[in-house]
């Protein structure tokens, strides 16, 4: 193997992968990056066996060929290299030599032949979204994943796709997180061909890899089965060097996704419309004086007036007033004040919907695009 790269390129394509690496302790080669040379263009995979990636980048092959190399030594080395010519050239002894200007490293790989192959699947089950809209709707839920290992089933987002209800009708994906303690879900009208509904649980560092990738390009394309997803994303990324897609392959969570319906809450609630900017800062200002101890903001609602206060015996008091438009029955209710703050940073929108029963009931947050958010309420201390 034998390929010229201009250096930025080399490295930018071996950020896109660096995050998805095994264990050393478990498979040396889960380290490395499978390096694949051929015609104009350079495949970088790597794979920790649950989650895999693979991008490609633009170089001028002189020799085809492939191996693996430690993936985080050589970015970091690559990024320093002094010119933006590279040249790399490997032997049949599986060292590497990588000359820029006057830097010479030799570098010790292993054999592509011990590396594990990304798993191919039928892509029978299909779907294309925008990456943009894909990106705002696991920003609106991801931060109500558990992380709770003992309940694995809850540690990832829940994506359902649904076919249209009528034939009128368009079909729906629906995605879902929740902690036990808090529920958020979105949903996004967008075509589900008949026969092709179905659902699965993306595993928590999946989502926080796709998240990363969803800026590349316009549309994504998803294939899933019961065991694996994979997404396609398309990038436009070529003044960094990058070509075609960008595939990241992951498995699933197995098992059956708990039946959220029954969280959220049935009945009608009083309604207030709340500036979503200005109520993120009057509870991030009410909590600064919260603890471990007494982690908890207390809402009261009257006529027209909303309060936010917090306290603990160890520090003092706070107190926030905001004006709303409200004339119903007073309530008075305790959340953790992170489990408010999360939505509104999350959502985009300047005006939603905060709905109140009673001091033991939920609270939810609601916009006009099909998101809401429940959260448990806490006793005020």
């Amino acid at each position: 193997m034998k390929f010229k790269i201009h250096r930025d390129h080399f490295s930018n394509g071996l950020q896109q992968v660096l995050n998805v690496v095994g264990s050393k302790a478990s498979m040396p080669i889960l380290s490395n990056v499978l390096i694949e040379a051929d015609g104009e263009t350079l495949s970088l995979t790597t794979t920790n066996l649950d989650l895999g990636i693979c991008a490609r980048i633009k170089a001028n092959v002189e020799e085809a060929g492939a191996i693996t190399l430690p993936v985080k030594r050589l970015a970091t080395i690559i990024k320093e290299l002094p010119n933006s010519d590279v040249k790399v050239e490997a032997s049949p002894n599986n060292q590497v030599k990588i000359t820029s200007g006057g830097s010479l490293f030799k570098i010790m790989g292993i054999s592509r032949d011990e590396f594990p192959a990304l798993p191919e699947f039928s892509d029978d089950r299909s779907f294309t979204i925008e990456q943009s809209n894909l990106a705002s709707m696991l920003k609106s839920v991801s931060y109500a994943q558990s992380s709770d290992e003992t309940r694995y089933m809850l540690n990832g987002v829940y994506f359902t796709f649904s076919e249209p209800e009528d034939s009128d009708g368009s079909g729906k994906l629906s995605l879902v997180a929740t902690d036990g303690r808090r529920l958020a879900k979105i949903d996004h009208e967008m075509e589900v061909g008949e026969g092709l509904s179905g659902s699965l649980i993306l595993p928590a560092k999946t989502v926080s890899e796709l998240t990363r990738l969803l800026d590349k390009g316009e549309n994504l394309k998803i294939a899933f089965n019961d065991r694996r997803v994979a997404f396609q994303i398309h990038t436009k990324d070529e003044a960094e060097g990058f070509v075609g897609d960008i595939l990241l392959v992951s498995k699933v969570v197995e098992g059956n996704y708990p039946n959220y319906q029954q969280v959220i809450p049935k009945e009608t609630h009083q309604r207030i419309k709340v500036e979503r900017e200005l109520f993120l800062q009057s509870i991030h200002r009410a909590a600064l004086v919260a603890t471990d101890k007494s982690n908890s903001v207390k809402i009261q609602i009257s006529n027209n007036l909303m309060e936010l206060s917090a306290s603990s015996p160890d520090f003092g008091e706070s107190h926030e007033s905001l004006a709303i438009d409200y004339s119903g029955p007073d309530l008075q209710v305790a959340f953790n004040p992170a489990f408010l703050m999360d939505p509104l940073k999350a959502l985009s929108k300047d005006e939603i919907f905060f709905e109140l029963k009673d001091e033991v009931s939920p609270g939810v947050f609601k916009t006009l695009e099909s998101f809401l958010c429940v959260i448990m309420p806490v006793r005020y201390t």
